[in-house]
């Protein structure tokens, strides 16, 4: 095995792993959307956040470790973030309508 086919190899391995975390935190988000005609839970989202200071680390690591190119760690986390403004919007809607009740 060449050095390169190692560093394809390892690249590769990172962006699954990467992809595999930002899953798991879009499940999180998914689960909370889900829940939103229920009750809204502070911790939930505590905890949320805590994930996306944890996975942006974790991404900014690989980055700079070479594993993953910027673009691919940023298409990432910027998808995540995303989802994440959708749903802190559908909160903040549903605690207006809460207010006006």
């Amino acid at each position: 095995m060449t050095s390169s086919d190692l560093q394809e190899q390892l690249n590769l391995r990172a962006v699954t792993l990467l992809q595999e975390d930002a899953d798991k935190i879009q499940k999180l988000i998914e689960v909370q959307m889900e829940n939103l005609a229920t009750r809204y839970c502070p911790l939930y989202e505590e905890v949320l956040d805590t994930q996306m200071y944890g996975f942006s680390r974790e991404v900014d690591f690989a980055v700079r470790a070479g594993l993953v190119p910027e673009v691919s760690g940023k298409l990432i986390l910027s998808e995540l973030e995303r989802n994440l403004a959708v749903l802190y919007e559908a909160l903040n809607k549903k605690a207006e309508e809460r207010e006006m009740m």
